[in-house]
């Protein structure tokens, strides 16, 4: 799977999103059916961010990648 994730995408998702998670898995519903889905949706928010692709941006066509390759528009 090619990569569809820019860095600051990945950054994100590894430093914020999955801690944040993961305290909320363990504080506010610890133990419950919630709890455990909130620890593996951070688990698949690690798991992303360390390939680099994320599956649901492919059916949209989604890339956070900087584009490479081009040049930029420079008015006349």
């Amino acid at each position: 799977m090619a990569q569809n994730m820019g860095t600051a995408d990945r950054i994100v998702r590894a430093a914020v999103v999955a801690p944040l998670l993961l305290i909320l898995a363990l504080v506010v519903v610890n133990s419950t059916v919630i709890g455990v889905a909130l620890v593996a949706l951070a688990g698949v928010m690690l798991l992303t961010a360390a390939v680099g692709s994320c599956p649901l941006y492919v059916p949209f066509g989604v890339s956070t990648c900087a584009r490479t390759g081009t040049t930029p528009h420079r008015p006349m």
